[in-house]
Formats: C-alpha cells, structure tokens, sequence
C-alpha cells in the first residue's frame, strides 16, 4: 500500500505529507508499521501537515513526538495544519 504522509510517534496529532495529496483524498498514513487511512479536506503540498484527529484550540501540536506549537483555533480530522491553524511554541521569550 502506498503512503500518502508519515507520523513517528502513535502520539503524534499531526502527519507530513510525503506527496501532494489532492483535497477530498483518501490518504494513507503510515505511523511506525501500522496504516489510517484519512480524508483531507484541502489540498496538502508535499513537507506540509494534516491532523491524525481533532485538535482543540490551545492543544499542543505533536510531530516526531515533540511539541511544535499551539493550535490558534479547533483543527477537524484530515485538515491541513499550517499558519493558518498553528502558532509556533519554539524560540519565543513571551511563553512560560
């Protein structure tokens, strides 16, 4: 079965897409040696990330198993998870 996107960690919230994966596709996501299968609702350019679930606002976003930012507004299943969604966590001064 081909994968359309990866996740590490069963943890994980969010998967990349390791190919273009056009809106309203049934994309195979593959997290350690299991497959899910989910449909995204926009198209998600290669490198980019869709939701493995949803994702409330203020919930930590998870890739590799590792916090890379905050959700800035809710996130449904498949959708894509970018600027528009996300707010970064690394490097900011103004955080606790």
């Amino acid at each position: 079965m081909r994968r359309h996107a990866l996740a590490i960690k069963k943890e994980d919230n969010v998967a990349t897409a390791i190919r273009d994966i056009a809106s309203g596709e049934a994309a195979t996501v593959g997290i350690d040696e299991e497959n899910m299968t989910v449909t995204v609702h926009q198209d998600i350019p290669l490198g980019h990330k869709l939701a493995l679930r949803p994702i409330h606002c203020g919930e930590e976003i998870l890739k590799y198993g590792t916090v890379i930012g905050r959700a800035t507004r809710e996130i449904q299943l498949g959708e894509h998870v970018h600027v528009q969604n996300v707010e970064s966590t690394r490097g900011r001064g103004d955080l606790a």
